[in-house]
């Protein structure tokens, strides 16, 4: 490699005039009429040039390796039928022939699996984008063409670009897809997921049925079998029956005739069921210190639809004043508590006497609507003592304790139970811990007899029950068996967590699931590591019973972690659907995708990287036909083709080289100057030899 630099002696703009100079004096001799004025102007060029310092610049070359870059695919999808095989084959066999080209090098790329699916494309581009595009021969990826980041492939590419599809032409596969699913819902309101099943490859006939049997289970409950088309997307109904998480698990029988996997024939779809609003009717039976609280209590939650009615005239007051002369509302018996009742989520009977108000047949259509599933909560005062007691009434078949007919008017500190360590309503109430609470004293209590399932979670006087919480069927009763509690909020003695434990007690009766006594819960920690947390009312539980998605079973020993708290740290060995149980509780935990992504869609297809395999000239050859032989070619030539029995690719070797050494060659001063004195000397002789000058213009000429 041989170039002309220059270093000059003067500014450049210096060696500009001086050559300015030599021209005008050319052409003033030019015009004179001097015979040597060519002669003249060379020489002052070449003083002009000698000043440029003119160099000659000599390098010597070094070539470089072409490179290959060999793309191998190592993605959940190639551990599908004899992928792996063949991608192990290809894989050595091109790195053998490789090896075997002069003055080639080999850049092995493997992708392997990721959160988002195989992003063979971005490795892709960045491999040959970390390679000079001079020394790039050609690109072969070993890949089932299954990629989900196609955005990022080059439109093209300075060398070939192969693929070596694995897979065969046999391949099927049948899927469940998901088109359509709900974040949240409402409770007992109708939600909809929209889906299909189709069929992918080449499907055998006795696989070509017109129906599946589609199965659907929520929360792990027994399961539902729908038939349902083939490739025709439906819509499926569901209700949500509580709040919180609602998994629904969707899946199908794997069909006859061998499809390829049956990782992507279920799903697993979490709805987080919500309330519309919750429904409280609030009945006072008079007015006293107490009764805001549960006023403001409900109120507070914006989520809570609050009817409140205080029964401030009792049907046995005689005050002499005629009823059309009282301005108060009608207490409407009939639509709250016969015709409306199953509309509310709750009843709270707070102080209430039974006075005549209601008769006897609306008490019972109260238990009946308790016992279908409904709740309600008493919070008693004196009257709970005597011959008004809600327990005298037909309502008290379904109220947790029954009446001594004692009320104790003295200080007392409400303390939790062993129960109530236990029991998530009373929990880990702030203050609580201990045996002597840092609690305000309440001042009055009722005694009760409570009943032998019921739950006593607060003993007051003499370890007397004053918090009691009972299931009836269906339904839940809470029973407060003083009406002190307001005592807490108005912050005597120091005060308590009133606001807390009442809305504990109202949201248990309204069935919560963070407040169930008997619950198993799941907290995801990262990608697959989970927290196991078993609350029980019992001293021990577990082991957990884990049916993982491939319906092999393990056993995570639960350890105690608190009064009635159980908990396992655990590490799931791939994503998928993961199926819980311990006694009779049960539970369906869905960890990423039922299906991963690498799952949705297996039969091996090239689509994808086919225009980029055609704008650089490559081929995309099935490995199912054996593996292609490896040539060069020059660029711009087909670089794939078909020869014998065998499909073959090639590579372009680029020659490309480096310098590796640089000599400069600089003219000598002294033959600048014979240059410009031979010049200059040239054109004196010139004129001389041309008669001694010339005759001026314009002169008259000898006689």
């Amino acid at each position: 490699m041989t170039q002309l630099r220059f270093d000059p002696l003067l500014p450049w703009w210096a060696i500009a005039v001086l050559a300015a100079l030599a021209l005008l004096v050319a052409g003033f001799a030019l015009w004179r009429g001097l015979r040597g004025w060519a002669w003249r102007g060379l020489a002052g060029m070449a003083a002009a040039l000698a000043l440029a310092g003119p160099a000659l610049e000599i390098g010597s070359r070094s070539g470089l390796s072409d490179i290959v870059i060999l793309i191998d695919d190592r993605s959940a999808s190639q551990t599908l039928p004899e992928r792996t095989a063949q991608a192990e084959a290809a894989v050595d066999a091109m790195t053998r022939q490789i090896a075997a080209l002069p003055n080639t090098e080999l850049r092995r790329v493997t992708v392997g699996d990721n959160d988002d699916g195989t992003l063979l494309a971005t490795e892709m581009a960045r491999a040959i984008a970390a390679e000079p595009e001079t020394r790039l021969a050609g690109v072969i990826a070993v890949t089932d063409g299954r990629l989900h980041d196609p955005a990022m492939l080059p439109a093209t590419a300075p060398a070939p670009v192969h693929v070596l599809l694995t897979g065969r032409p046999q391949d099927w596969d049948r899927r469940l897809v998901i088109e359509e699913a709900p974040a949240f819902g409402l409770i007992d309101q109708e939600v909809t997921i929209r889906l299909r099943i189709e069929d992918q490859g080449a499907v055998p006939p006795e696989a070509r049925t017109g129906s599946v049997n589609l199965r659907l289970s929520l929360d792990g409950e027994d399961e539902q079998v729908v038939a349902v088309p083939l490739g025709q997307s439906l819509t499926l109904p569901l209700v949500l029956d509580h709040a919180g998480q609602n998994v629904v698990q969707i899946g199908f029988d794997a069909p006859e005739g061998g499809e390829l996997t049956d990782r992507n024939n279920a799903a697993a779809i979490s709805i987080n069921g919500v309330r519309d609003r919750l429904r409280v009717l609030l009945v006072s039976g008079e007015p006293h210190a107490g009764e805001r609280t549960w006023r403001n209590l409900l109120k507070s939650d914006a989520a809570v639809d609050l009817i409140h009615f205080t029964i401030l005239r009792p049907p046995d007051k005689s005050d002499g004043v005629p009823v059309n002369e009282l301005s108060l509302i009608a207490f409407p018996t009939q639509e709250l508590f016969m015709e409306r009742i199953e509309d509310f989520d709750l009843i709270i009977f707070d102080r209430y006497s039974v006075r005549g108000i209601l008769p006897p047949d609306y008490y019972g259509n109260i238990a009946r609507y308790v016992e279908g599933g409904g709740a309600i909560l008493v919070s008693a005062g004196p009257e709970m003592a005597g011959v008004e007691s809600l327990y005298l009434s037909p309502l008290g078949r379904i109220l947790p304790a029954r009446p001594t007919g004692q009320v104790l008017e003295q200080p007392y500190l409400p303390r939790l139970t062993e129960d109530g360590r236990r029991h998530p309503v009373t929990a880990g109430l702030p203050g609580g811990e201990g045996e002597d609470p840092t609690w305000g004293r309440w001042l009055r209590m009722a005694t009760v007899t409570p009943d032998p399932g019921a739950q006593v979670a607060m003993t007051g006087v003499d370890d007397q029950p004053l918090l009691i919480l009972d299931r009836v069927d269906e339904g839940r009763v809470a029973l407060l068996t003083s009406d002190q509690v307001w005592l807490w909020g108005r912050g005597f003695e120091g005060g308590g967590p009133q606001l807390e434990l009442l809305r504990r007690i109202a949201h248990w009766s309204m069935k919560e699931p963070e407040l169930e006594e008997e619950a198993l819960l799941a907290d995801v920690a990262g990608d697959l590591g989970v927290r196991f947390t078993r609350r029980t009312m019992s001293d021990d539980a577990g082991p957990l019973v884990v049916t993982r998605p491939d319906g092999g079973t393990e056993e995570v020993p639960l350890t105690p972690a608190g009064p009635g708290r159980f908990t396992a740290d655990w590490t799931a060995p791939e994503p998928g659907l993961y199926r819980l149980a311990d006694g009779e509780l049960r539970r369906v935990l869905a960890l990423g995708p039922a299906a991963p992504r690498e799952f949705e869609q297996t039969v091996a297809d090239a689509a994808a990287l086919t225009p980029l395999v055609q704008a650089t000239g490559g081929g995309v050859v099935a490995l199912s036909d054996g593996i292609p032989d490896l040539r060069t070619v020059a660029p711009g030539r087909t670089a794939h083709g078909r020869a014998g029995l065998g499909d073959w690719i090639a590579v372009t070797p680029r020659e490309a080289a480096s310098v590796t050494g640089l000599e400069r060659r600089p003219l000598p001063g002294w033959a600048w100057l014979l240059l410009v004195a031979g010049l200059i000397l040239t054109g004196w002789l010139r004129e001389g030899r041309m008669g001694g000058g010339r005759t001026p213009k314009g002169g008259a000429g000898a006689a």
